[in-house]
Order: C-alpha cells, then structure tokens, then sequence
C-alpha cells in the first residue's frame, strides 16, 4: 500500500496554487519568499527587488500565506461611481446631430446644441457619444479610404508593433525601407535596405522601381545575406510591402509590423543607414549607374559595411564581430 504523507499532499496543493497565479501575484510571492528567508529584512527585500517600501508594507498587509490569491491585484473601480445626469431627450439630440455630421467631435456639437436650446457642456456632450458608442447605438461610417493622405486601415497578414516588443536579439526586429536614388536627370531608382536593429547588420540592393515584386524578390534576397534567421520585419505603409510581399511573409511566417502613417523616426536605425550608405557610396562611387553595375558596387558597399566598417553603436566592433562575441558568450553560458 502507498502512503502519501500530507506534507507532500500539501507541497503539491501549494505548487498547483502558485502555477495558477498571474505572473505579477507570482512576482509578489517571490518578495515573501525572499523577505521570510532573509531575517524578515524588508529593506533588503526592497532593495533587491527594487520596489518601495510603501509598496512592500501594502502588499504585506494584504498577504495571507493560505490563500495565494491575496496577491493578485484588486479592481479599483471606485465603490460609488458617478451615475449620469443626461436625460434621454439629450442623448437623442446628441446621436442625431452626430449622424448628421459623423465626423464633428464634441466641441462643434456643443455649439449647435446651444443653438438649439441644450445648454450642455463639451464635456458632457464627450460622455453621451461615449455612452452611445459603448452600447452600440452610435453607428459609425465606413471610411471609403479616397484621399492619399490616407492608408488603408485593414491589412491582411501585417500589424501595429505591440509596445512591449522588443528585439532581444539579432533577427528580432529587421527595418526595411526604399531610397529614392536620382543619379541622372529624369533618372529615379530605388535602393533597398534591410537594417537589424541589434547587430546592426545591412543588407542592400537597388531596383528600377519599388513594386510589391521587387520587395519580395528583396526579401529572398535578405533571408539568404542575413546569416541569422530573421523573426520580423517593420515596414512604413508603402504599396511596395504590401500585396505579394505581404502574403510571403505571412508564408514564412515572418512577423509584420507595419508603423503609422509619417512616422520615420520610429525606423530611425534604417532612416540613419540611408544616409550612410548615400555618403559613402552613392556619393563618392564611379559607377555607371546601370542596375548590374551599381549592384555589384553595393555588393561590396555592403561587405565593408558589415565586416570592416567599425560602429559606434556596437563600441566600435564590426556587426560581424559583435555576432561572434554574442555567439561566443552563449556558448559560454
């Protein structure tokens, strides 16, 4: 006959109960764990988890060792809440001056409710179409997308980066973005650069025209020179990331992060190899400027770039060399 004892049933019922708290109640549990083992010091607890002790005293508190759910986090919507003071005669008005003008905000509203006698305020009239657009009374138009100014909201396989993505690693975020080269007058080409945000590594290429076909045959182009496999791409909202190379990326099941509408800065590491690669080649090369000549150039631009050119960012080594000191600390570890 097997006997469990009920310390062990009591170990295995308190790691089933730390698995099923959230990461930041599990966090909180470290703090105890760590504070109970230590002295009960809660300064040193503080210091080295780097919390206050405000923070700490409040969570002490609230801890019961028997039940780890004391350390999820509460809601904090206040007990009492405001409750409405519009009438429903105001929230008609509301609604049906804003699907006569479906694109006028609060404060226009305000000043036409005035006209009609409903001294209501731009504050309350911002409440009302809250309200009206949390029940799904208030039923917005379907944007036709005719200006260019405009982009298309909606795209199949690519989206808005996550705020908390970041690349922790080489491959993990890869800008990629095109360069109007005019060498000639009436002359227009376009230049390609693939930048890893970490490593810094380049890879580069010049085309007669930015098409969706040119970029996929880019990023063929860019998963053979990039000697580490390549997790995402951000792209502006060029037609030329769109479509075919789109839909290859979802094939290779690339991430796609497509930045809002005039926001260069935000692929600041590809805007600033641009002007690199324009001063040091475009503007002192003797090329011809045919597409196979200048690509053969590039091809070397892009050689000395990755492995002889020393960078700043990366205290002054080479992308090639900081891959291999990266590589060599892994295997290390």
């Amino acid at each position: 006959m097997k006997i469990v004892s009920r310390a062990v049933k009591g170990s295995n019922r308190l790691a089933k109960l730390r698995q099923e708290l959230s990461r930041e109640a599990r966090q909180r549990l470290k703090w105890f764990d760590y504070y109970n083992t230590h002295s009960h010091n809660a300064r040193l607890t503080c210091r080295y988890f780097g919390i206050t002790p405000q923070t700490f005293y409040r969570w002490k508190k609230r801890y019961d060792p028997a039940h780890l759910d004391s350390l999820e986090a509460h809601s904090r919507r206040p007990k009492h809440v405001r409750k409405p003071t519009w009438t429903v005669t105001e929230v008609k008005v509301v609604l049906a001056l804003r699907e006569e003008y479906p694109r006028w905000g609060k404060d226009k509203l305000a000043l036409l409710l005035k006209e009609r006698g409903y001294t209501l305020s731009v504050s309350m009239v911002g409440r009302i179409l809250s309200y009206v657009k949390r029940r799904g009374i208030l039923k917005e138009p379907v944007s036709n997308y005719v200006s260019t100014g405009k982009r298309q909201k909606n795209r199949p396989y690519a989206t808005r980066k996550p705020k908390d993505y970041q690349a922790r690693q080489e491959g993990g975020i890869v800008e990629l973005d095109t360069l109007d080269i005019r060498p000639l007058p009436g002359v227009v080409l376009k230049h390609f650069t693939a930048h890893d945000v970490v490593s810094k590594w380049n890879v580069l290429g010049v085309y007669t025209r930015a098409s969706a076909t040119t970029a996929a045959g880019f990023l063929d182009t860019l998963m053979r020179r990039m000697p580490f496999p390549v997790k995402a791409i951000q792209v502006d909202g060029g037609s030329e990331f769109q479509a075919v190379f789109e839909e290859l990326c979802r094939q290779r099941c690339i991430k796609l992060f497509v930045l809002p509408h005039r926001s260069p800065k935000l692929n600041g590491g590809v805007e600033r190899a641009h002007r690199t690669h324009t001063e040091e080649f475009y503007e002192v090369t003797d090329s011809t400027f045919e597409i196979a000549d200048l690509n053969k150039g590039l091809s070397e631009c892009e050689r000395v770039y990755n492995t002889v050119r020393p960078h700043q960012a990366l205290a002054y080594l080479t992308p090639l060399e900081f891959l291999e000191k990266q590589r060599k600390e892994v295997r290390c570890h």
